[in-house]
């Protein structure tokens, strides 16, 4: 029997895939369920598995483009499993060759040093390179037109003349998952009136608070005590206090939500992936960070669904990790902000009237003007902020024990 593979459907709105990598070659045999595909959707790329054991034979090939409920293989139930090969301690060894005996190398008289037409002399020839001129651009005077010393030194680069470095070049296709991420992007600088509001942000407080208590949080809950957690908390008391950030246009509506779904961005093997920490103002701070354990490891193996990355209300990335000081992140459609964290850096501050030195971050939202006032994005920031410099106080109630769950 004959089994015609079909590309499943990857999630709700994808029409087609794209073959990544088989994994297999066309005639092996495979065993049920095993992975022989790599497909990218315009979301994740997930691996396909085989519905049965048998041989396979390939319908697709790498590169295609092939629409859910496609044909991409087949596999002969009916075949039998090959029998093993045999194991290499079994197998014949090959006669060696005899090498034959290499004659001792003949002595050769030292040549004398001729120059050809257009080649420079050793003098001239180091202060060429040391100039970065090809010795094939330069006019040589000497005896059949060898280039001399003061060839050289008379020879000017020129500046539009390759000088001998590497100028190759290499093309790749766009992988489905980045053409899609391409035109989100395009989409969403030309579709939103996006606006960016910064600020600065005194991480003395929080430093604090991990200093002290980051050994006892991992030690009792397994996972490390970030600041994620910390910047999730904020971002949600801030989406209470402003809920037309944590909002949405659809068609001539407004869509404000009573929840905070709240998407990370994290950098991928195949590119950038926005997991979704659902209802996030449910969550502890060791619910946040083993969430965001989680999901930043499945997304880095390649494990991460459409599902986990569907949705969201509002987006977080942190371009710090990366060595970011400052940036404009673009928001994430059809959500309306998203708060990019950056590189904490000590620097001079005003405190109590004296100069000071602290670990500073700077701070970015990037917003929908269309449904967001500057009144609004601006006080969503400085909300933020607040609760970032005053973390004990805004985010833990007063009880920093409690809110760890130490």
């Amino acid at each position: 029997m004959v089994l015609e593979m079909k590309v499943p459907s990857p999630g709700e709105s994808i029409t087609e895939v794209e073959i990544a990598e088989w994994l297999v070659e066309d005639g092996d045999y495979v065993e049920k369920d095993q992975a022989i595909a790599e497909v990218d959707s315009d979301k994740a790329t997930l691996e396909l598995p085989a519905e049965e054991s048998g041989v396979i034979t390939l319908k697709a090939e790498v590169g295609d483009a092939v629409a859910v409920g496609e044909v991409v293989c087949l596999i002969d139930t009916s075949a039998e499993k090959p029998e093993g090969s045999s194991d290499s301690s079994e197998k014949k060894e090959e006669p060696k060759k005899e090498e034959p005996k290499k004659e001792a190398p003949k002595k050769e008289e030292p040549k004398k040093e001729t120059y050809a037409s257009g080649m420079p002399s050793p003098a001239a020839k180091k202060i060429l390179d040391e100039k970065g001129v090809d010795p094939s651009s330069v006019s040589g005077s000497g005896k059949d037109g060898r280039i001399t010393k003061d060839d050289a030194v008379k020879a000017k680069p020129s500046m539009g003349t390759p000088t001998g470095g590497n100028r190759g070049e290499s093309r790749s296709k766009l992988s489905m998952l980045r053409r899609k991420v391409a035109e989100r992007l395009v989409s969403a600088k030309n579709e939103t009136a996006m606006l960016t509001t910064f600020n600065e942000v005194d991480m003395s407080a929080i430093f604090e608070l991990r200093s002290q208590y980051k050994e006892e949080f991992k030690e009792k809950h397994g996972v490390s005590l970030g600041f994620m957690s910390f910047f999730t908390k904020a971002v949600i008391r801030a989406l209470e206090m402003y809920p037309s950030v944590n909002s949405m246009i659809d068609g001539k509506e407004m869509i404000t939500y009573e929840f905070c779904d709240i998407s990370i961005a994290v950098s991928g093997p195949k590119g950038l992936m926005v997991p979704v920490i659902r209802n996030a103002e449910n969550l502890t701070f060791r619910g946040i960070e083993s969430e965001v354990k989680r999901l930043a490891i499945r997304a880095r193996e390649g494990e991460i669904t459409v599902d986990e990355m569907t949705g969201g209300t509002f987006t977080i990335t942190n371009g710090g990790v990366f060595g970011s000081m400052l940036s404009t992140p673009i928001i994430n459609p059809p959500q309306s902000g998203i708060l990019g964290m950056h590189n904490i850096v000590e620097r001079a501050i005003v405190r109590d009237g004296a100069i000071a030195i602290a670990p500073v971050m700077y701070v970015a939202l990037s917003y929908d003007h269309r449904i967001i006032d500057g009144k609004e994005s601006v006080g969503f920031l400085v909300a933020v902020k607040e609760a970032l410099e005053s973390p004990e106080e805004l985010l833990m109630d007063g009880n920093v024990k409690k809110a760890l769950e130490l």
